[in-house]
């Protein structure tokens, strides 16, 4: 369908002009959610993208096991005027981790991972460290592993369009750290984690991390499009990647070639795409109710606190209602994603800036479709 163009301008201080259209919505979709309702998403995320400058958001949400909205706002390409849809693909950053916990659950489901296995079982190249690191921890933050910056430095590829073309040579980038903390005794937020979730997947199922993802949870959860974000790559319907400096004035993001990290945060993908597997995911048809419930239960510390976070997702109460969520960041982008399993319903928030806070538009929309008050 053709959108009606609602033009309105917005000068930053660098005087950057901004065209905000009206929204491009997935054609012919019998929506469940009336027209206020729409009309009140719709003003939420003008009204976002004009506070914070922002060039282009996709969103959509998932009612009882499918996709029941979606649109896209702004422009996924300043420089071409391209504008955003619900099909473009946007970084997905950290929102990369719920998806490769599935996969694990998936393998653990069909046998062939065991997570409190030492991880040197499926990833032999890893170093053994001065206590055993399991899957089960590492998918949960608490295996040890460091995160970005290393010694307050930044390493090497975290700017750069440096390429890694194994995981396992990924791994060189932090194997030979000292553990941060020993395994299962404190939380340490760590995309490097993920990365080593990475070679053990690729060791369990004797497949490429990207070509088993993409057979076993993409596929059949109609997830179409996602695919791992090659820096190199032609690929249709990307969205460019923005930043926002001190002064307001907005700017192509730095460089990032995100392939050391492709399970923790170097995947793209598109709001329908998100919708598709959060519906897949209520519905039971990616890993069992019993994977599913493990992934969305709190972990502890060995000392029995909580931490708020299952296995590649964290644990949240808001409004009343149990969440389950994530966000991401990194150069150009800003995600969040949240599914609440006794309405059967997620929302996603996908915006070509950095810097920007998904989850507060994520929030406002989840209040809009079940009514909620702050």
């Amino acid at each position: 369908m053709t959108p009606r163009s609602r033009i309105r301008a917005c000068a930053t201080s660098a005087a950057i002009l901004f065209i905000f259209f009206a929204p491009v919505t997935t054609p012919a979709q019998q929506s469940p959610l009336s027209p206020e309702k729409r009309a009140a998403i719709d003003k939420s995320v003008s009204d976002f993208m004009a506070a914070n400058s922002i060039p282009g958001i996709s969103t959509a949400i998932a009612l009882r096991g499918e996709l029941a909205w979606s649109a896209g706002y702004g422009m996924a390409d300043l420089e071409n005027y391209a504008p955003a849809t619900s099909a473009t693909l946007f970084r997905l950053a950290s929102i990369s981790k719920p998806i490769t916990a599935t996969a694990a659950l998936q393998l653990v489901d069909r046998g062939k991972l065991d997570l409190d296995a030492p991880v040197q079982k499926y990833c032999p190249v890893f170093p053994q460290k001065d206590a055993p690191i399991t899957t089960r921890e590492l998918l949960a933050h608490l295996g040890g592993i460091r995160h970005y910056n290393k010694d307050g430095k930044g390493d090497i590829p975290e700017d750069s369009a440096r390429h890694f073309a194994t995981m396992q040579e990924s791994l060189q980038i932090f194997a030979n750290d000292p553990l941060v903390a020993k395994p299962g005794t404190q939380f340490n937020y760590s995309t490097y984690g993920y990365t080593l979730v990475g070679c053990v997947l690729e060791g369990a199922a004797a497949q490429k991390f990207t070509d088993y993802a993409s057979e076993n949870v993409f596929r059949p959860a109609a997830m179409d499009h996602t695919q791992a974000d090659d820096f190199f790559a032609v690929v249709p319907h990307r969205s460019r990647w923005y930043h926002k400096d001190e002064t307001g004035a907005v700017h192509n993001a730095s460089v990032l070639d995100s392939s050391y990290k492709i399970p923790g945060g170097g995947l793209i993908s598109s709001a329908d795409d998100l919708a598709h597997f959060a519906a897949a995911l209520l519905a039971d048809r990616l890993v069992s109710r019993k994977s599913r419930d493990l992934m969305w239960t709190s972990q502890k510390t060995a000392d029995g606190s909580a931490t708020s976070y299952g296995l590649g997702w964290g644990i949240l109460a808001k409004h009343g209602l149990a969440v389950i969520a994530h966000t991401g960041s990194q150069q150009g982008t800003s995600t969040a994603m949240v599914l609440v399993p006794d309405r059967q319903a997620a929302v996603v928030v996908l915006i070509n800036m950095d810097g920007v806070d998904a989850a507060k538009l994520c929030d406002n929309i989840l209040k809009i479709i079940f009514d909620l008050k702050d």
